[in-house]
């Protein structure tokens, strides 16, 4: 083994290390590095972490593939003549490949430009702020700085009774890489990325239930918005069993299916009452229960960094951990497991390492994009957040279903609901919460946002005017609407 230590003429060489080159990592090169600062990111994988390669980018390149075969679905109602359009799967795969290529050789470019260098190997933290890389080929290099900032990101979390085989049982991570479809499967777990996976397979022919422990899919969703979700999912053959415990799985006797057995639960979210020792054969199952931070291994006794019972290192507002000169953000922290959200995290960190006063993130107002059809967008309370929080609310909702761009487009599922602070004379104050399902929200979410962040009223809101036609009318007749001064709607 051979151990060398960046060093420079005795100087550090570096002024910040950061272990994982995910969002929240990569965030932090860039940010840094623009602004003069010396950086090393030590990357184990490729940098643009999970995000990238096994997460967000790909499994909206298949989303978009199920987008592209329901319009080539319903193409004869606009005039267009297609015949025998099929579903080729492993096209998709290799085009998915292309996009991730072509988006991770951007990311390396702009890494260089910024001046960070990156050290491909297993990092972690050792007392003095010292990180140890230690690469596939047996070396060992020691990093050294006065900071140094832990974003290792997450994996898929898994349950008793589900082993990953990579043949029945997947996670995200082997669903992304499937070279054919099954004609049935189960998802287990119905929040966001649940959600999409049972969207996008039922999109392209695959017979899809979801096994959902909460008593509804989507939790921190709008009701009314996640009931849009559920009518749709319903009328594309989507079975959601709410209030279920699964117990685990037997391969079928055909060798080419798994049994799933789960006790309790609801059928159609809603529907009949408590069921018990209910079998499922599908062909695969799809466990999607969230991720857990990978923090193995990533901290050595004696340096003084807290982690907590869930695995998550244990940060201040500012993301400062108890070690002093050593942060922690992204999915290494128990806040929101979105990308964005690290990108912002990362430049709270740099700011002060900048000796600037960064505004520490109000993560109840962050934005949340949901892409499964119809698309789901929300930022701040939902109201029964709101109510639980004490707020006396008022509120609007309207449909898309009168808006002509979304009658042009042959997409008129969706809700925009808006959660406002009810004034002393009953009539609408401050917004407190926008959620959206609808065609393309996830593009609209901006001005829903920047309304509820900067605790702007609905008055003020309304005030503004938006284009025709477009989807974002919606958005603003229901914020008329709730001024008290709708022009379309009431």
């Amino acid at each position: 083994m051979v151990v060398r230590t960046a060093q420079s003429s005795g100087e550090q060489a570096f002024d910040v290390v950061v272990i994982g080159g995910g969002p929240a990592g990569y965030a932090a090169g860039l940010y840094g590095g623009r602004q003069g600062l010396r950086i090393a990111l030590v990357e184990k994988d490729k940098v643009g972490g999970t995000c990238l390669h096994r997460g967000c980018i790909p499994a909206k390149e298949l989303l978009e593939t199920a987008a592209v075969y329901r319009t080539v679905k319903g193409a004869k109602e606009y005039g267009i003549g297609v015949d025998g359009w099929t579903v080729d799967f492993p096209a998709t795969q290799v085009r998915k490949r292309k996009v991730i290529d072509q988006q991770h050789k951007g990311l390396q470019g702009l890494l260089k430009k910024c001046k960070v260098t990156t050290f491909n190997g297993f990092g972690s933290l050792q007392p003095g702020r010292v990180v140890r890389v230690e690469g596939d080929d047996g070396t060992v290099t020691e990093l050294q700085a006065p900071a140094v900032i832990l974003a290792a990101g997450s994996v898929p979390r898994t349950i008793p009774g589900f082993e990953v085989d990579g043949r029945f049982v997947l996670t995200s991570d082997e669903v992304l890489d499937l070279e054919q479809l099954p004609a049935t499967a189960a998802v287990i777990g119905g929040g966001a990325i649940g959600c999409e996976f049972a969207s996008m397979l039922a999109d392209m022919g695959v017979k899809v239930t979801i096994l959902e422990a909460l008593p509804s899919i989507l939790p921190g969703v709008d009701k009314d918005v996640t009931a849009v979700v559920v009518k749709s999912f319903a009328r594309r053959g989507i079975d959601i069993r709410t209030g279920v415990m699964v117990k685990g799985h037997t391969p079928a006797g055909d060798g080419k299916s798994t049994v799933v057995r789960f006790v309790g639960g609801q059928g159609g979210q809603g529907g009949p009452g408590p069921d018990q020792g209910e079998t499922l054969e599908v062909e695969q199952v799809v466990v999607s229960v969230g991720r857990r931070p990978l923090s193995d291994n990533l901290i050595a006794a004696g340096c003084g960094v807290e982690v907590d019972e869930r695995g998550f290192v244990k940060v201040d507002e500012l993301m400062q951990t108890s070690a002093e000169g050593v942060w922690a953000m992204g999915d290494l922290v128990a806040t929101p497991g979105l990308a964005h959200v690290g990108f912002a995290e990362a430049m709270v960190v740099v700011d002060q390492l900048l000796g600037r006063q960064p505004v520490p993130i109000d993560y109840g107002k962050v934005p949340w994009c949901v892409y499964t059809h119809p698309e789901v967008a929300f930022a701040g309370y939902s109201e029964e957040a709101a109510r639980e929080a004490g707020f006396d609310v008022v509120t609007k909702k309207d449909p898309f279903v009168g808006n002509g761009r979304a009658a042009i487009v042959g997409d008129t599922e969706g809700v925009v609901k808006l959660i406002a602070e009810k004034n002393a004379d009953g009539t609408a104050g401050r917004l407190l919460g926008v959620h959206m399902a609808g065609p393309w929200v996830t593009e609209q979410l901006g001005q829903g946002y920047l309304a509820v962040n900067w605790e702007a009223t609905a008055e003020e809101v309304a005030q503004y005017i938006q284009p025709h036609p477009s989807l974002s009318e919606v958005f603003g007749e229901t914020m008329l609407a709730l001024a008290g001064r709708g022009l379309h709607v009431g």
